[in-house]
């Protein structure tokens, strides 16, 4: 029996602020209206805009991205994710043959060979006509198969759109499908990492469903669907591990940069994740490991400071030898102290040394791999981990346990790292390097082991 035909498609754009994730969202409102049941993916290590996907679906996206992931795993992600789903939308990040280290590697373009999805371009007329269509024609020329197979025009009146769409269907070849008028009232608001989480935004339902309301009449949707139907991609099912360990799991406004797939993974190794919030939670839930993901630590530094008790349980539990993962925002909560926007002073957990400061800008930002010096909780000396940073804020004393490497060469030691512990600004992708997941939940085992809690 072959496999059904279903829409899938990536939308991607000729640079960033083109407004891709106010177009999927509409387009995925749009397409549960229909009874399709689509689900949602992202390109690259974005956090923010997969949670925009989720509000409009209710259910996870998932993050695909080839320089934290290889090929094979990456297209295990895309089917299991799509598997029981009627559609899939994918996003790009940034321009669509941007990648790591100003090469095409892990951009969207690349993504988008590697699953051969068919391409939605988005674009912004602004103050072209013609020299819009010569820039199509060259991202179409610009690899052997650009997988480019029909526009969208955004930010764009429907008087405008009806002339100016013949115009790039005859020196494209390309199909336009519509537009997506500017929609002031549907705005989503953005900050030093982007957009405003989803859950900060008010009224952001109503929001969407305006957005899918002007796609809906300013574009042809059928006519989108009928140039992005695949046959549906063969999963495997994935098998459930004997729960071994259980691994308490930050999770609030403060701690909100954590894949849906790392978790996945993390359960698939055998443990059963449980959460709490550092901001209003006393105690620690009983558990046999630590994860404290990234997120807005800095915005809530007060509410964090405040909550004293819970900051002493971390810090007895890190020091009695729970092991332990912190990345970017949780490394911070971590430290002696953390600034908050306004410049105030915090103490945080005081387990490891350095004090959180806001930098001004960008730190370090983009892909990298980690190199161990030696054995420790997630690494093996001499391996190699391709990791993520994206932050404002710095630490007096960010860690020299590891070596990290951009893809021009350039280097720096970063991060703590022991038998029960690793803590530094760069983010993990378990999902891409499961062992990393398996050796986590195998410490977490032994340390349960050893208080004789089995």
């Amino acid at each position: 029996m072959e496999n059904p035909m279903i829409p899938q498609l990536m939308a991607a754009a000729p640079a960033s602020g083109s407004g891709k994730t106010t177009v999927v969202c509409a387009l995925l409102r749009a397409l549960r209206r229909r009874g399709l049941d689509p689900c949602a993916f992202k390109c690259g290590p974005d956090y923010i805009d997969p949670m925009f996907h989720r509000a409009a679906l209710e259910v996870p996206s998932c993050n695909l991205d080839l320089y934290l992931t290889d090929p094979a795993r990456l297209r295990q992600l895309y089917s299991a994710h799509l598997a029981g789903h009627g559609a899939a939308v994918v996003e790009a990040a940034m321009g669509y043959y941007d990648g790591a280290g100003l090469t095409d590697a892990a951009s969207g373009w690349q993504t988008a060979d590697t699953l051969g999805l068919p391409v939605l371009l988005v674009v912004r007329p602004g103050g072209a006509s013609l020299t819009l269509a010569a820039q199509i024609k060259g991202l179409q020329a610009f690899r052997p198969d650009s997988h480019l197979a029909a526009i969208l025009l955004n930010g764009c009146s429907a008087s405008y759109a009806d002339r100016l769409a013949p115009l790039l269907e005859r020196e494209t070849g390309l199909p336009v499908v519509g537009c997506l008028p500017t929609l002031e009232a549907a705005r989503l608001p953005s900050r030093h990492l982007g957009l405003y989480t989803a859950g900060e935004i008010q009224d952001l339902s109503p929001r969407l469903d305006a957005l899918a309301d002007a796609l809906e009449a300013g574009a042809d949707l059928d006519k989108l669907l009928a140039v992005c139907r695949r046959p549906a991609p063969v999963s495997a099912p994935a098998q459930a591990a004997p729960v071994r360990a259980r691994i308490a799991v930050a999770r609030d406004e403060a701690f909100c940069f954590c894949y849906p797939e790392t978790l996945e993974t993390l359960a698939r190794a055998g443990a059963e994740c449980v959460f709490f919030s550092p901001m209003r939670d006393a105690a620690l839930p009983e558990a046999d490991a630590l994860y404290l993901p990234g997120g807005y630590p800095e915005l809530y530094a007060e509410a964090l400071s405040k909550n004293a008790p819970l900051r002493r349980a971390v810090a007895a539990a890190v020091a009695a030898g729970m092991p332990t993962v912190a990345e970017c925002g949780g490394f911070l909560y971590l430290g002696q102290t953390l600034a908050d926007e306004a410049g105030s002073v915090w103490p945080m957990a005081g387990v490891l040394p350095g004090d959180g400061f806001r930098a001004g800008r960008l730190v370090r930002f983009g892909y990298a791999d980690l190199t161990a010096r030696e054995d420790s909780l997630l690494f093996r000396a001499g391996e190699r981990v391709p990791v993520h940073e994206f932050h404002h804020w710095d630490s007096t004393c960010p860690g020299d346990a590891l070596e990290a490497e951009k893809p021009d060469g350039r280097r720096w030691r970063c991060g703590f790292a022991g038998p029960r512990l690793y803590a530094g600004f760069p983010h993990l992708y378990l999902a891409g390097r499961p062992r990393l997941a398996e050796r986590l939940v195998s410490a977490a085992a032994a340390w349960r082991k050893e208080r004789g809690k089995e």
